[in-house]
């Protein structure tokens, strides 16, 4: 069976019964048999389908964050050299000593409001999934009115 197709190989469901065998001459056991190893093969395919498209996604998200941290890390050398840009342009007026100083307190006010900031919003998550939860309840009282 190859990775690309897990249908590939494998019989459909239906196919493994005698055309032979009319359907008046076989016993309900034996219908009822071949209706559930015709769904214990379908279940085994859909599995198998989900694990080669589950890989698939996986290989695809693992390349597109490889991707963005390497764009971070661009991101920031660019804002280490601009930084040493500003540096430097302040040089021009200022000590170097005073001018790195202001740089870094630049540096530390950006860091600070991205600090409150992230915590604001990390208070206004809710780790709770309240639709999920809601979804899983309604799911759970219908199954309790399908055995009753």
């Amino acid at each position: 069976m190859s990775a690309a197709d897990p249908y590939a190989g494998s019989q459909a469901v239906g196919a493994t019964h005698d055309p032979d065998v009319s359907a008046g001459t076989r016993s309900l056991g034996e219908i009822v048999g071949e209706v559930t190893d015709d769904l214990s093969t379908l279940m085994k395919q859909e599995l198998e389908l989900a694990k080669v498209e589950l890989k698939q996604e996986a290989t695809k998200a693992g390349k597109g964050a490889g991707m963005l941290v390497g764009a971070a890390l661009g991101g920031l050398m660019l804002l280490v050299f601009l930084s040493l840009a500003l540096m430097w342009l302040l040089d021009d007026f200022l000590m170097l000593e005073l001018a790195a100083f202001i740089v870094a307190l630049l540096w530390g006010a950006v860091a600070a409001t991205l600090a409150v900031l992230g915590r604001k919003h990390l208070k206004n998550a809710n780790p709770q999934l309240p639709k999920t939860q809601q979804t899983l309840q309604e799911d759970a009282r219908w199954a309790k009115t399908q055995t009753s």
